[in-house]
């Protein structure tokens, strides 16, 4: 069976799921997905029926080797995307994951290739999260929520875990992007916001927003 775009977006966010806190479940691919929960039970027929996954008792679904192949080719076309358009096209990052959204599903194999060129080969998405290869590898990712650093602990932050667009431009106002140093100064008690220093300026940020950051600790 030839997989269309659509099923290949479908393996994308169950593999991004299945490394999630919340797990592939259908009700969550139906929000990710922005579709109903009975439209991802009849995709979940068909990707089972096209060897592309398999359903595991008291744990949901999971990808076969096949179907993990084809979700990796649809993570690194996203990504390639984002990253094409914020280095070529001038977008903001926080525009550009609902334009890759769609136009993820219209590009072809050819067009993906010059655009990886165009790009200058990119191997992290604006966002910090790797770009899988073309022969389907994904680099693995060593970094912690920041909420699990102790007070005067100095780290970079490796990635930013949403596509909330106003939680992006406010950390773009911080200068909390992928790259940036950090430090942290203070926790406050029972799930109470942090206190952190970057850019040589204090900051004081929620524990909702602190958990979408991704940060390694500094030598």
């Amino acid at each position: 069976m030839k997989i269309s775009p659509i099923m290949r977006e479908y393996l994308g966010e169950i593999y991004r799921l299945a490394r999630s806190p919340e797990g592939v479940s259908t009700s969550a691919l139906a929000e990710r997905l922005e579709v109903s929960p009975s439209a991802v039970a009849r995709m979940l027929r068909r990707l089972d029926a096209a060897g592309m996954l398999s359903h595991v008792p008291y744990q949901g679904v999971q990808l076969t080797p096949q179907g993990e192949r084809e979700a990796l080719a649809a993570i690194r076309r996203h990504r390639l995307l984002e990253a094409f358009l914020v280095n070529v096209m001038g977008f903001h990052w926080d525009e550009v994951h609902e334009q890759a959204h769609g136009l993820q599903l219209t590009i072809t194999d050819a067009f993906e290739d010059r655009m990886d060129i165009v790009a200058g080969f990119p191997t992290h998405c604006p966002h910090g999260d790797p770009i899988p290869t073309k022969d389907g590898r994904m680099a693995a990712t060593d970094d912690c929520p920041l909420p699990d650093l102790p007070p005067n602990t100095t780290a970079v932050l490796r990635r930013v875990k949403t596509t909330d667009g106003e939680k992006l431009r406010y950390l773009e106002e911080l200068g909390l992007m992928p790259g940036s140093a950090l430090r942290v100064i203070h926790h406050a008690p029972f799930n109470g916001p942090l206190r952190l220093q970057a850019n040589g300026r204090d900051h004081v940020i929620g524990m909702e927003l602190a958990k979408t950051l991704r940060v390694t600790p500094a030598d």
